[in-house]
């Protein structure tokens, strides 16, 4: 098995659009290639899914134990040819302070060797102090390889490789020239969707093309190849699921798309099967016995979700009448009475009494810590207890004018949630919240989901055999 991990220096530095480029260019050579992206993120998996043709995997410090993420990268890349693993931030960001979390950490995990990008603007020789920096900072860490970035001209790119052979001993494998065409568009939640990009594939291949002339891809390989093997344990779940009992209706399409790889397999291992449907142009749900909305744009789309005026009826009526419903973030502001955003408001499903109000500045970003209340709906497994559960919020709404009196599933350790303390407002059968959950052996939310709605639809089925044997009176 061959593996590298893709890190920078600092955020920004282009470590996506080159990861794309490289599985996109690896995948070309007819080469499985399984990816995966550090920390809590949605949008670049998106991205490196489409680029290699395969699920992108999270691998998360904060939801996960060291053991689980190895495990998790053992067995993925144990069925492809090669790994990619994009870092998040620079080398060694993280919020501990001994870097337990950081890019380094990981590496050093999984037993990486590094590929370090480094954004070249404005730099000729003090790039080799740079790096310099970066090894004798933490000499556990292998830095493989270098690739410049955004390399200006080939006179700056010529005085950057003649500092690093004479000043380091680490080969630069790639120089990839500045160019807005290989950017991917940023917003306020990060990169552009995939979904949202036009001409998706031509993009993909231009970043291919930039990859093959720019870095030398059988050195990388070569490079990977060195990375020694990964054991499993032998009780990691892999991909096996149960017989397909439940039917879980889920929301994806350009409003709604923040799931989780893992997650979506994990309903599968408990049983059920996944209806997907688009908010946007479907006008009835599919049939389904529980509705599962995340994250997203629905502020992009809002006009879009508001003229689907079928469909929010439909969702709202039975979400009323109780079918089981998770809604996060995004999928909370859909759910909500309107969207408001640059001076527009438009009608979202209304099962929430209050308005998803978008502000220009994030009102919550970061790790949570999530303290289970009393009016938590989904129910534990047999001897479990409930437990403080990590997860992570980033959102620029705020859910406003909430009217009457509401039950909520968690008190907020760390974050910000909904404000005052709490987060995941409970509705019925509806739960709903700021904070991405993930499914992990410390928080199996999705056998604890599924598990509700499995008993939700036994006591209809049970309350509809007693109404059917129930003797018919006559009144004369």
């Amino acid at each position: 098995m061959a593996r590298v991990l893709l890190s920078a220096a600092h955020k920004s530095s282009g470590k996506t659009t080159l990861s794309v480029g490289l599985a996109a260019a690896l995948a070309t050579r007819g080469l499985a290639v399984q990816t995966f992206k550090k920390g809590p993120d949605y949008i670049d998996p998106m991205w490196l899914a489409h680029a290699s043709g395969r699920p992108c995997y999270n691998l998360d410090f904060n939801t996960h134990t060291n053991g689980e993420i190895r495990n998790t990268a053992a067995v993925r890349e144990a069925a492809a040819d090669f790994a990619l693993i994009e870092s998040n931030k620079g080398l060694h960001d993280g919020v501990d302070l001994e870097g337990k979390d950081s890019s380094a950490a990981l590496a050093k995990l999984l037993e990486a060797p590094v590929i370090l990008v480094i954004d070249t603007l404005g730099m000729t020789r003090g790039i080799a102090p740079l790096i310099l920096g970066y090894q004798a900072f933490d000499r556990e860490t292998q830095i493989a390889g270098i690739v410049l970035n955004k390399v200006g001209t080939v006179r700056q790119q010529d005085k950057m490789l003649q500092a690093l052979e004479r000043y380091t001993n680490i080969p630069v494998i790639g120089a990839v020239p500045r160019n807005k065409d290989f950017a991917i568009t940023e917003r306020h939640l990060g990169l552009m969707t995939p979904s949202e990009t036009p001409e998706l594939r031509a993009k993909i291949a231009r970043l291919r093309t930039a990859v093959e002339d720019g870095v030398d891809v059988d050195r990388l390989l070569a490079i990977g190849r060195a990375a020694p093997e990964l054991q499993a344990s032998p009780s990691f779940p892999v991909r096996t699921c149960a017989p397909r009992t439940i039917r879980i209706a889920v929301a994806r399409d350009s409003a709604f798309g923040f799931y989780y790889a893992g997650d979506l397999e994990a309903f599968e291992r408990a049983g059920a099967k996944l209806c997907f449907f688009d908010a946007l142009s479907d006008s009835r749900l599919p049939e389904a016995d529980g509705l599962f909305i995340g994250g997203g744009f629905p502020e992009t789309q809002a006009a879009g979700l508001e003229a689907n005026a079928g469909l929010r009826a439909d969702i709202a009526r039975r979400v009323r009448a109780g079918l089981p419903t998770y809604a996060e973030c995004g999928g909370m502001m859909y759910l909500a009475r309107s969207i408001q955003w640059k001076g527009a408001s438009h009608q979202m499903v209304g099962v929430i009494p209050a308005d998803a109000v978008m502000y220009e500045r994030p009102q919550g970003r970061g790790l949570v810590l999530l303290e289970e209340t009393e009016d938590a709906p989904w129910p534990l497994a047999e001897g479990a207890s409930k437990a403080r559960i990590p997860a992570h919020e980033f959102h620029y709404a705020a859910l406003e004018n909430l009217s009457g009196l509401h039950r909520f599933a968690y008190r907020l350790a760390r974050g910000v949630g909904m404000g005052g303390g709490h987060d995941g407002i409970v509705i019925g059968n509806l739960l709903a919240s700021f904070s991405h959950l993930r499914s992990s052996p410390r928080n199996p939310w999705v056998e604890r989901f599924v598990a509700s709605v499995r008993l939700h639809r036994e006591r209809r089925a049970q309350a509809a055999t007693i109404c059917a044997d129930a003797p018919l009176e006559l009144h004369l």
